[in-house]
């Protein structure tokens, strides 16, 4: 089994958790209702809380502790994809952002609960319930808000065309596809952006949204490799100041 294809499997899921869950948290006080301020900050927790227990198995490969790996590294060694570090922006693009993201990773999850890695098959089994908190909460608001207004329907609408390229590039493909699929610990980023091509499709034939031909759509790659956009390094400062201020402290 190849570890390194494993690790890098389990950097980009992670890092995608801990980016996401701490814009999601930006909604705490702000969201436009409060049940909605409640929502993104009680997914927001989920994430993060996912992305600990991601990184800490990776500490069991041999990576740092959770906390230096989180808090200690630059843009340039995440390995998330650009489409989770982009600002929250109004909250038609936050929906949208939660709806394109949260499916994929639920169908992710999903797919690894037969992984042939132990530790990820459990990890999946266990975060079942939340993933399914987070793709009803994400379908009920886009079918709700684009089958509402004029203006709900055109605001997802632009949201949904500016998110697409940016939510295909969650797939950008693993340097370590065929020995992930081989040794049977992932299916694939093929296999995994078919699935969710077809449940995206059929959330929003139940609404007023169009969804562009994927064909016309361009990918946006880049995030798992390193190459993020000018929005990344303030997060991760942001995220980091209380632990630059004593990384040894016990809280």
């Amino acid at each position: 089994m190849n570890h390194e294809a494993i690790k890098e499997l389990l950097y980009k899921m992670a890092d995608d958790q801990l980016i996401l869950g701490h814009r999601n948290s930006e909604w705490t006080g702000f969201g436009p209702l409060l049940e909605e301020d409640i929502a993104f900050s009680s997914m927001a927790q989920d994430k993060i809380g996912h992305s600990l227990a991601l990184y800490t198995i990776l500490n069991d490969l041999g990576e740092q502790d959770p906390d230096t790996t989180a808090f200690t590294r630059t843009a340039d060694q995440f390995h998330n994809t650009v489409f989770t570090e982009l600002p929250n922006a109004e909250y038609d693009f936050s929906l949208i952002r939660h709806f394109l993201y949260d499916t994929a990773e639920a169908l992710r999850f999903e797919m690894l609960g037969q992984s042939s890695f132990e530790p990820l098959a459990q990890l999946a089994t266990k975060v079942r319930g939340e993933l399914r908190y987070h793709t009803m909460h994400a379908n009920i608001w886009v079918k709700q808000l684009g089958t509402a207004t004029k203006e709900s329907i055109s605001r997802l609408q632009q949201s949904l065309e500016f998110a697409l390229p940016y939510a295909l590039g969650i797939f950008e493909p693993s340097p370590y596809e065929s020995d992930l699929i081989n040794d049977g610990i992932f299916e694939g980023e093929k296999a995994l952006e078919e699935k969710w091509k077809k449940k995206v499709e059929s959330l929003i034939t139940q609404t007023q949204l169009q969804l562009p031909k994927w064909e016309t759509i361009t990918p946006h790659y880049g995030g798992r490799i390193g190459n993020h956009t000018e929005h990344l390094q303030p997060l991760l400062d942001e995220m980091s100041e209380v632990f630059n201020i004593d990384p040894t402290a016990e809280w």
